[in-house]
């Protein structure tokens, strides 16, 4: 147990330097190639533009310097282990644990990565990227794979309800998780708007399931949590006001649909409402915002997402960010004690 722990630890803390070592060079790119995010004009988003017109051009898919250094590390400690059986206990790549999420990781981070590049060279329907529905299908399939791979690789169809035991849904499984994967995904994608918010919440989500998987036994995917962890404290050390560069599509919607699949593995999805509570109510201030303007023409917020109502009331993005992460980490603290209770009683 403690050799488990240890590697645990030490994997995070290459994650973190391997990020950290390559963050010049990826964002000297990023600045040499100017790939900076356009932001939202004054007629289609006003109080955003007013707030962050000075952002303008800096740097967006940052998010490689998360997703890239993981699939590095799981790939040279699972190669690692294969040249070298004493290395073998560095390798956390497994069939039932981890091959999934890497999987999901890097696909939907490379569709968001030619989302990132395609909004910043204005291609695609007024030069805003991919259409919707086109992000949507992409992503859906994704999360499909996923839906398949749980239903027939795994023969798994069962969600667990805390404190009352496991419920199996059968085929109707299938489309329970995409809905939660795209749900999620765009849920932290809602949520990266602010410099650092996304990426504090994220940190804090991924820690608390990995804590959760380490209890439950399942000790690859904790290790994997954990070099997300170390990636994105990293992340967050250029991230920070003012950010060196943004996340992006490649990082916040390959970090959401991966944070789903994780919630599935370890059988608490539906934590994900308090583990991830600061996603829920991002995404929730939208649908709001949303549906008042249809049905009763007035805005409830001054906009949306939450974070950008905040700042339109006066409060700087530094007391936004900050606040949001102590709810976010003291959501994901009650989320992994609910799970550890649920397992003892």
């Amino acid at each position: 147990m403690d050799a488990i722990v240890l590697k645990i630890f030490i994997l995070a803390v290459v994650s973190f330097v391997l990020s950290f070592l390559l963050t010049p060079f990826w964002s000297g790119f990023l600045y040499r190639y100017k790939l900076g995010k356009n932001i939202r004009d004054a007629a289609s988003a006003p109080v955003m533009a007013a707030l962050h017109a000075k952002k303008a051009g800096t740097p967006t898919m940052g998010g490689v310097l998360i997703w890239a250094p993981v699939t590095l590390i799981a790939l040279a400690a699972a190669l690692a282990a294969a040249l070298d059986p004493a290395l073998g206990p560095l390798n956390f790549l497994s069939r039932s644990g981890t091959w999934l999420p890497l999987f999901a990781l890097v696909a939907s981070a490379l569709v968001g990565l030619v989302d990132d590049y395609w909004n910043i060279k204005r291609i695609g329907p007024k030069g805003g990227g991919l259409r919707m529905r086109h992000r949507l299908f992409l992503y859906a399939a994704i999360a499909a794979v996923g839906a398949w791979w749980f239903y027939a690789k795994l023969d798994w169809s069962i969600v667990h309800l805390p404190f009352a035991g496991n419920l199996d849904l059968h085929w109707l499984f299938i489309p329970f998780f995409i809905l939660v994967i795209v749900a999620t995904s765009f849920s932290v994608n809602e949520t990266d708007g602010l410099d650092g918010l996304a990426g504090g919440a994220l940190a804090t989500s991924f820690a608390a399931y990995g804590a959760i998987a380490f209890y439950a036994g399942k000790y690859d995917l904790a290790t994997f949590c954990a070099v997300i962890v170390g990636a994105l404290v990293s992340f967050l050390w250029f991230n920070v006001n003012p950010a060196r560069f943004f996340m992006g599509d490649t990082g916040a919607m390959s970090l959401g649909v991966t944070l789903g699949i994780v919630a599935f593995l370890v059988n608490q999805v539906w934590l994900l409402l308090i583990i991830g509570f600061v996603f829920v109510i991002e995404s929730l201030s939208v649908i709001i915002q949303q549906a008042s303007k249809k049905i009763r023409h007035k805005k409830v917020f001054l906009s949306t997402p939450l974070h950008h109502h905040f700042e339109a009331q006066g409060w700087p993005e530094q007391k936004v960010v900050m606040r949001f992460w102590i709810i976010g980490l003291i959501a994901a603290v009650c989320g992994l004690a609910l799970a550890l209770l649920d397992k003892t009683l």
